[in-house]
């Protein structure tokens, strides 16, 4: 089916194909978007309650896991704002969920210990979301130049490349780490801008968290995709296109 027999969600209208904006680079989000953070992750939590037999201090793992989530979920958040430091987030994203158990006061080289192996772990998974490949395949056959835009540490990210398989579809890897702030900070996409060398106008955004990836990208003056995974949670405000599956936006691009 050809480009232009679809109709496209554009700012809360539809429009046929033929009318889109062309579009030469793509900023994309990693974690969660193209790589499975959460359900790599869930497997390297499963093998690190094994490994330091956590099972003594928690008479259910769920605990243990439930904890981690959320936790996790408020450092990261706190972490893209710029409030807490990537040392602070290491740190008490386990000590927290560690703290839960009976009997354990976790040290602060404890709870290393327990982020290195967690992250020896996680970036040696290889589990992409649905289509993350052939989503890929197709942009480049489309001849897109593709860049990489992502808050995770910098020598993790790298190997999750290796690992998943994804690593030759990007021409560039932005990192928050090499631009000395995160998204959704203005200055992380000026910096972006930089080292990609992309033209605003004909660059689009496509990200699965709308705080970092669409509310960053809109404020910088960029199109989006906003890649709603849970469907469920509908987006505080229209991103320009909104997908629910990988597949959706080789039907946008």
């Amino acid at each position: 089916m050809a480009v232009s027999d679809y109709l496209f969600t554009f700012a809360g209208q539809y429009y046929n194909g033929l009318d889109m904006k062309q579009y030469r680079d793509l900023f994309i989000d990693f974690d969660d978007t193209l790589y499975d953070t959460h359900g790599n992750a869930q497997i390297a939590l499963n093998e690190i309650f094994e490994f330091f037999r956590l099972y003594r201090y928690f008479e259910r793992p769920q605990v243990f896991f439930d904890d981690y989530w959320l936790t996790n979920i408020d450092l990261w958040t706190k972490y893209s704002k710029g409030e807490i430091t990537r040392d602070y987030l290491i740190v008490e994203r386990f000590r927290h969920p560690l703290s839960q158990g009976n009997g354990l006061n976790p040290t602060v080289e404890f709870c290393l210990e327990v982020g290195d192996k967690f992250l020896d772990y996680c970036s040696n998974k290889p589990g992409v979301v649905e289509g993350a490949h052939e989503l890929m395949d197709y942009l480049r056959g489309k001849g897109y130049r593709m860049h990489m835009c992502s808050n995770g540490f910098h020598e993790v990210q790298y190997k999750k490349l290796a690992a998943c398989g994804l690593r030759d579809y990007f021409d560039t890897v932005v990192l928050s780490e090499d631009a000395g702030v995160n998204k959704p900070a203005l200055a992380y996409f000026d910096y972006a801008f930089r080292v990609t060398n992309a033209c605003k106008d004909a660059t689009i955004m496509i990200g699965d968290n709308f705080s970092t990836d669409i509310m960053g990208a809109k404020n910088a003056g960029l199109d989006t995709i906003f890649f709603n995974r849970y469907p469920g949670y509908p987006a505080p405000e229209p991103a320009t296109f909104v997908v629910t599956s990988l597949k959706e936006v080789m039907t946008i691009l």
